[in-house]
């Protein structure tokens, strides 16, 4: 009986550990400017915020070739704005 109550507690401290292991993020490290983007060329955006698993903010755009693309965050950016804009009003249009 204490054997199986020895396996349960190593049981439940393995599910713990895999519980709160950090999971990977794919953070952008650097920021390009957005002066070279092609708007028709870009599918998706997300935007990566500092301290929330990431060192910097950007804001991550993807191609039609699923290459991500870090840009500088869109607050106070109003290139980036207009491509997030121009994404967002694509998005609509096709659901």
């Amino acid at each position: 009986m204490a054997t199986k109550a020895a396996a349960l507690i190593l049981l439940g401290l393995i599910c713990i550990e895999f519980a709160s292991a950090q999971i990977a993020v794919d953070c952008c490290l650097s920021v390009e400017s957005e002066k070279r983007l092609i708007p028709r060329n870009l599918v998706s955006y997300s935007v990566q915020r500092a301290g929330m698993g990431c060192d910097i903010s950007a804001t991550v755009f993807v191609n039609r070739k699923n290459m991500k693309l870090c840009v500088v965050p869109a607050e106070g950016n109003p290139g980036v704005q207009k491509l997030i804009d121009f994404l967002e009003k694509k998005r609509r249009n096709h659901h």
